[in-house]
């Protein structure tokens, strides 16, 4: 079985260096451009079904998927961005300037401590756990998942944290990016076969 982790499409947010987190931000027309490169790419990767995070930008872009490869399309509670509460709709220096010392604590501490109002990266690992246990319960063969850039990298480092070490690279994933696990549902043992791929956003 294989799992497809997918960050949406680009938004006006991504390309003014705003952090979105939960604030609900849709695609802008080249992320619903990356997202029609990104279905023409998964074609030869079919799928039984898509899964997505709740917020819009990546809703619409596992649409594109689901409509080019008429498989149903399900928004799954727990796949969202990593809420930052009151640091939504900034950008890092606009943060710096107006809270630097919980943007302190939470550079030396983000496991445990979270952004004003939002979560800690602990809150976040445990949402992205759950949802990857319902995904896997429901999954009879390969699926897409399609959520966001922070997230796909908790959903890697939770798929992955028996074969990952403390000294590998950060993991960082591009709009509209495929990264491809490969699941033994008897082992339970998930290998990761592709990060980041963006082959079939060229040209764009």
């Amino acid at each position: 079985m294989k799992l497809y982790l997918i960050r949406h499409g680009q938004t006006d947010w991504n390309v003014a260096g705003k952090i979105q987190g939960s604030t609900d931000i849709p695609l802008n027309d080249m992320g619903r451009r990356q997202a029609a490169c990104l279905a023409r790419g998964m074609e030869k990767r079919p799928v039984e079904k898509v899964f997505t995070s709740t917020l819009s930008r990546a809703y619409e872009t596992g649409l594109a998927i689901g409509k080019s490869q008429n498989v149903p399309v399900e928004r799954l509670e727990g796949l969202e961005e990593v809420g930052y509460g009151v640091w939504e709709g900034m950008t890092m220096e606009e943060i710096q300037e107006q809270y630097p010392k919980e943007l302190e604590l939470w550079y030396n501490s983000p496991v445990d401590v979270a952004p004003p109002e939002g979560e800690s990266q602990v809150q976040v690992y445990d949402r992205c756990g759950r949802a990857l246990e319902t995904i896997l319960a429901k999954a009879q063969g390969d699926v897409a998942i399609v959520s966001h850039g922070a997230t796909v990298v908790f959903l890697l480092e939770h798929l992955l944290k028996d074969t990952r070490k403390d000294e590998d690279e950060d993991i960082i994933v591009g709009n509209a990016s495929i990264s491809t696990i490969e699941y033994d549902p008897e082992t339970r043992v998930f290998r990761l076969a592709r990060l980041n791929d963006q082959e079939h956003l060229k040209g764009l």
